[in-house]
């Protein structure tokens, strides 16, 4: 890595022992979890709130199969979710509220409005993270360092090995969310996919949908409108409107993107208020801040997960999260509907996430988690999900702290010491 130009006259806002990039699902699950284990921990976020998905991501359920006494679990549990699958709805003002004082709890020190820039590497160790304030730029130095931004922007800058979409290069679509109010709860529909037909009084939902994205009444990228119970009377979350061939990284692309959503989202209310028994005076009452980028980068690691781990159900001797599952949602980077072949998302057995998957190859004091972590397209299409991301979080904060306490690399830390953490806790990784 070149030496950067501004490396000896940056001023530093501090040292810890483990830094956090990303304040998502998987940065809180990571954050926690390694300040648990006794070291100094700071947690950087770009937004002016953490949550990501979970707050103004706008993304309800929360989705993901996890075990009992989890950091998922927690999280859940401290949003006062239900158990069963159509109760796994939080509101996301609360969550806004309680997800920061469960950080503020646990002691991690937050950075918020602020990102990270660029990475000063020495011999393949990050020495310092370079993150960009209101009040210009500044370094945060770290023993170990944990890339839970979802886009691989810490691991990018430390030059870490990137795989990127499939094999056309191609990445899952980006939305906006949003909620609507004004419903008639008595007659109107849920509808969760594109796969079990919804009746109406006249016909199916879901070839409603069908025809008014053939006529030009939906946008041509939109085949169905999904309806979500979010847990209040009257109202749905919706997820429907989709751009392609947007990277999600880059500035320009995002901002014309997000201009392309807000349009789809009129058109995707008048649809609702024209054809849809119970929407006839729906509104809008929020949506995201933001698009909503289901997929950018991921960091190649000692092991790339793959579709065929997950559906066969795989175990592995270095797991770290346990029984994990969830659809092989791949949102059609190139159209509308589904991207599987069969036209319908694979549902993998419950599988394990190896260690080995948060190790970069080169970097020797850097942990990936999240979305981020090392799989391929297919198979990041189920561990992406919030529940998911939040436990592999967990196990890269203990795997950091042993690491900064003990001074090793996450290559040379056995897997076992991060198992006997999670068991210690209460975690089973082996039934």
């Amino acid at each position: 890595m070149e030496t950067r130009l501004y490396q000896k006259r940056l001023p530093s806002l501090g040292v810890y022992d483990v830094v956090v990039v990303g304040g998502g699902p998987a940065g809180i699950g990571a954050a926690v979890s390694a300040v648990q284990e006794g070291v100094s921990v700071l947690l950087i976020e770009k937004a002016g709130v953490v949550g990501g998905c979970l707050t103004i991501g706008h993304v309800s359920p929360i989705s993901g199969d996890y075990v009992p006494n989890t950091v998922a679990e927690k999280i859940n549990r401290r949003l006062k979710n239900g158990s069963t699958k159509l109760d796994l709805v939080h509101d996301f003002e609360t969550a806004k509220v309680e997800l920061t004082e469960f950080l503020e709890e646990a002691g991690v020190e937050v950075l918020l409005n602020t990102s990270v820039v660029d990475a000063i590497v020495e011999n393949e160790r990050i020495k310092s993270a370079v993150i960009a304030t209101q009040k210009g730029l500044f370094s945060v130095e770290g023993k170990t360092f944990i890339d839970a931004s979802g886009d691989a922007v810490l691991a990018t800058f430390a030059g870490e090995e990137i795989m990127v979409g499939r094999a056309d290069g191609l990445t899952q679509p980006v939305s906006i969310m949003f909620t609507l109010y004004g419903i008639d709860e008595n007659q109107t529909i849920m509808c969760y996919n594109e796969v079990m037909d919804t009746p109406l009084k006249k016909g199916s939902y879901q070839t409603l949908c069908k025809q008014a994205c053939q006529s030009g009444e939906l946008p041509e990228t939109v085949s169905v409108v999904r309806l979500y119970w979010n847990g209040k009377k009257g109202e749905r979350l919706v997820n429907a409107s989709q751009v392609n061939g947007v990277d999600g990284t880059d500035p320009k692309a995002c901002a014309k993107a997000q201009a392309e959503l807000r349009r789809q989202q009129k058109k995707i209310v008048n649809f609702l208020r024209n054809n849809v028994e119970g929407f006839e005076n729906a509104q809008v009452k929020d949506s995201s801040d933001g698009i909503g980028v289901r997929e950018t980068a991921r960091v190649k690691g000692l092991y790339v997960i793959t579709a065929e781990d997950l559906i066969e159900g795989k175990t592995h001797e270095d797991v770290v999260v346990h029984k994990a599952s969830f659809a092989i949602d791949i949102h059609n980077p190139s159209g509308s509907g589904q991207a599987e072949s069969t036209g319908l998302p694979v549902v993998p057995k419950q599988y394990d996430i190896p260690y080995r998957a948060l190790v970069p190859l080169k970097s020797k004091n850097l942990y990936v988690a999240g979305r981020c972590i090392s799989g391929t397209h297919r198979a990041m299409a189920s561990y992406r999900v919030m529940n998911i991301c939040m436990n592999v979080g967990e196990a890269a904060g203990i795997g950091a702290a042993i690491c900064a306490k003990e001074g090793k690399a996450p290559s040379e830390l056995p897997a076992k010491a991060v198992q006997q953490k999670l068991i210690e806790r209460g975690v089973s990784l082996f039934d």
